[in-house]
């Protein structure tokens, strides 16, 4: 968990700084669909986090009501926390060997 903290630090800050432009519904799409093959990703080695399906929820939320800008940062903020997860599945998987007691 220790090395999770910095990877998902720097996944949601690349997220912000992504958002400092005006986005189009265009560019939200993209993201979107970003953000949902990663969190099917997720899915796949069953660790989805629900923090991720409701940041995709405010993300769609937000493009509904016509505002990209803050649609496209969630949704790029939903695909940082999708990968994190995934991340998380993948080095799970071996370093709880690392703990078990011998």
């Amino acid at each position: 968990m220790n090395m999770l903290k910095p990877v998902l630090a720097s996944m949601l800050m690349l997220a912000g700084l992504a958002g400092a432009f005006a986005a189009s519904e265009d560019d939200y799409k993209a993201a979107y669909a970003a953000a949902e093959a990663a969190n099917k990703e997720a899915a796949a080695l069953r660790n989805q986090w629900t923090t991720t399906a409701a940041t995709l929820a405010a993300a769609k939320k937000s493009a509904e009501a016509g505002d990209f800008d803050k649609a496209t940062a969630a949704a790029k903020e939903a695909e940082a926390l999708a990968k994190a997860s995934s991340f998380q599945a993948t080095s799970e998987k071996t370093r709880w060997k690392d703990l078990e007691i011998r």
